[in-house]
């Protein structure tokens, strides 16, 4: 009867730590498939990311047309711009 109970707990003794080292072999298995999906996961957003058009910037508004005119006019008046001046504003105005 002892050797048969030294076998039994021979044979427990090698079933758990085979069980054992079973599981740490699966846990660190998971452990490095869950970083490769986190490394994956990181490039892909990275590459989104990247991929993504900048924002488009629309230009500062510009003073109204007609207001720029009656600015212009207001200077002619005064006598701060000539004629010629008044002229060269205007058409550069109209043009935008």
């Amino acid at each position: 009867m002892p050797g048969l109970l030294r076998g039994v707990a021979r044979t427990a003794v090698i079933a758990g730590t085979a069980t054992a080292v079973s599981n740490r072999v699966s846990r660190r298995q998971a452990n490095r498939w869950a970083d490769q999906e986190e490394q994956q996961y990181q490039q892909q957003a990275y590459q989104q990311q990247a991929y993504q058009q900048p924002p488009q910037y629309e230009p500062p508004p510009q003073q109204d047309m007609v207001q720029q005119l009656k600015d212009l006019a207001a200077l002619k008046d005064q006598g701060v711009l000539t004629e010629e001046e008044f002229a060269a504003q205007k058409a550069r105005i109209l043009r935008g």
